[in-house]
């Protein structure tokens, strides 16, 4: 398996100097994981294991339930809308432009609290959880719209959490 750079071509996991990772605006593996969108950037694959990098679109209301990275910092941009955040047991909200930072170990969630579509930047570093949302999602289709998670993918995240080092936390 190969990563097309601008560059060249790398093996996949490798990143040689130079070896330049580019995903033009709207492309990259792009997966319904219930209402949301989610658009992977950067993965384990193609940046060595450094990051992860995925543009999220959260319908209002959507975003995941508390839970913990033990081994993995989270960061997210928000493009545009109304994030509420739990940091351990209180919530902030962040909006249009701002950065948030979450700790590996930190108890938290985000939600959108708007009433249009929220549109972030989310992270990790290491590279983490993109394989999680790829079992449980399924490949976004052009012109049909994402549905809420089924009974079956809620289970599904449950059951496959402990295997991607993520910790449930309600």
């Amino acid at each position: 398996m190969t990563t097309t750079t601008e560059t060249g071509t790398a093996p996949a996991g490798s990143h040689p100097e130079g070896a330049v990772v580019h995903h033009p605006a709207g492309t990259g593996p792009t997966i319904w994981f219930g209402d949301a969108i989610y658009t992977f950037k950067a993965t384990r694959e193609n940046t060595g294991g450094s990051l992860t990098l995925a543009e999220a679109t959260v319908p209002p209301g959507g975003g995941p339930p508390p839970h913990i990275h033990p081994n993995a910092d989270e960061a997210f941009y928000i493009l545009s809308g109304t994030i509420e955040f739990l940091n351990g047991e209180k919530t902030f909200v962040a909006g249009t432009g701002d950065f948030v930072f979450v700790p590996r170990g930190t108890r938290h969630r985000f939600r959108n609290v708007g009433l249009q579509t929220a549109h972030l930047l989310f992270m990790f570093t290491p590279a983490y959880l993109e394989k999680f949302f790829m079992e449980i999602g399924s490949p976004a289709k052009a012109g049909e719209a994402p549905q809420p998670l089924t009974p079956e993918q809620r289970q599904m995240i449950v059951d496959l959490a402990p295997r991607h080092d993520l910790r449930l936390a309600p």
